[in-house]
């Protein structure tokens, strides 16, 4: 309650009490008189619904505005003495109330009172209502959850080109596949430091062999950067992207969970791609968006100034070429895919539901295999052994095979501190020793 409330109900206690402190000398039954006549008056009394008074009630007040000597404030309203507890619940379930308000912030007031008497936390003489928990909550401030302290985030830039590149995806347009209409999907990377866009593409998939793809080609367009800044999406964490980036020297970067604003600038990327480029898109297939989207890049928005640099991306990128780090020219190689197979007594491999052959040293030997998820060189499945190369594998053909004759020379055994064995003149031979 407010001052001005208080003096209010000051006034109108004076007012009732009035008679019997202004001084005048009343009889004994006189004041009895008066004093039974104002309890049974009607009163209209400030911030109550209360119309009546008692006798005890005006006899306090009387008292405590003699004892101060006619101070007015004596007859302010108190504060309870229990203020900031409840008279109705007590002290025990008060503390377990709390501790499941904290452990459940988001429950309703009526889930946490079945929940309190389902775990026997309520005396059998307590009645918990709704009203009565609604105050107890709103009371200590568990009412609503709490709100978070705010952040210390701070506008950043890259220094120079390639330093980072921010990566998502974004839900794009539906295309033309095979006569039936296909949700697309488009994967970009954006430079931080000039806001150009290395590579983007429309795929009609989320998967990673989609991400690889593009991240391929952003590479073989631009070179490497020395970090990617990415969300949490499930292409993002792909234990194949890890090794491919780590094993170009490319850290890989996760941003925290839903915290989208590091990532502002890859977003308001796709704010300009939905806003200028889609909206002139009128349907098609996936390759003539692709083209399209290929064209608006190098035409509309790389040649045009940006407002947070001033300058265009394309301008501010290629303006430090000094640092850029080209591709390697094994390339390809570093987006390998590793699986882990068992040579068997036939000298075959499985791999994606083919056979392959390997050497018959490696027979009964649990090896490494690299090949390319995409299937695109199915002839370079290299194998490894110890963490050395026994080069690559080839398909097996049973029809060559069955006129192939065995060699009993072949039969021998790896020694682990040996180089690449090397077969030469119908015996295996150590590239430690010359034939």
């Amino acid at each position: 309650m407010d001052e001005e409330g208080k003096k209010h109900i000051a006034v109108f206690r004076f007012g009732v009490i009035s008679d019997f402190v202004g001084g005048a000398q009343l009889q004994r039954g006189e004041q009895q008189r008066l004093l039974r006549h104002k309890c049974e008056r009607r009163w209209v009394i400030p911030h109550s619904n209360k119309t009546r008074l008692t006798r005890s009630t005006i006899l306090r007040w009387v008292k405590a505005y003699q004892d101060s000597n006619g101070n007015l404030e004596s007859l302010y309203p108190k504060h309870r003495s229990d203020q900031g507890s409840s008279r109705v619940i007590d002290g025990e379930t008060a503390l377990s109330l709390i501790n499941l308000r904290k452990h459940y912030p988001m429950a309703t007031i009526d889930w946490l009172i079945q929940e309190m008497d389902r775990r026997g936390l309520i005396p059998p003489q307590l009645a918990l209502h709704n009203p009565t928990v609604w105050r107890f909550l709103d009371r200590h401030g568990l009412l609503k959850p709490s709100i978070p302290h705010p952040e210390d985030r701070r506008k950043f830039e890259a220094e120079l080109p390639n330093d980072i590149w921010q990566s998502d995806s974004m839900h794009g347009p539906t295309v033309e596949v095979q006569g039936k209409r296909r949700k697309c999907y488009l994967f970009a990377f954006l430079d931080d430091h000039s806001r150009l866009v290395p590579h983007g593409q429309f795929y009609l998939s989320e998967a990673i062999e989609s991400y690889l793809d593009c991240l391929k080609q952003a590479f073989l367009k631009r070179g490497l950067p020395r970090k990617i800044y990415v969300d949490n999406g499930a292409a993002f964490r792909s234990q194949h992207l890890e090794h491919t980036t780590a094993s170009l020297g490319i850290a890989l970067i996760h941003s925290r969970p839903y915290k989208p604003q590091g990532r502002g600038k890859i977003e308001r990327f796709f704010r300009t791609v939905r806003e200028q480029f889609l909206p002139g898109f009128k349907g098609g297939c996936l390759d003539e968006l692709n083209v399209a989207f290929e064209l608006w890049l190098q035409e509309v928005y790389h040649p045009r100034k940006h407002t947070s640099t001033a300058q265009s991306p394309f301008e501010r990128f290629t303006a430090q070429m000094q640092c850029m780090r080209l591709a390697p020219q094994n390339l390809l190689d570093h987006f390998r895919k590793s699986a882990r197979r068992k040579v068997a007594n036939d000298r075959t491999i499985s791999l994606n539901g083919k056979l392959y052959e390997a050497p018959v040293t490696l027979i009964g030997k649990r090896v490494v295999v690299l090949y390319h998820p995409d299937g695109s060189q199915q002839n370079e499945i290299e194998v490894f052994f110890n963490q050395t190369s026994y080069g690559t594998l080839t398909p097996v053909d049973l029809h060559v095979n069955c006129r192939v004759k065995r060699d009993k020379y072949l039969n021998v055994q790896i020694d682990s501190t040996d180089d690449h064995p090397k077969y030469q003149g119908g015996r295996l031979w150590s590239s430690k020793e010359k034939p």
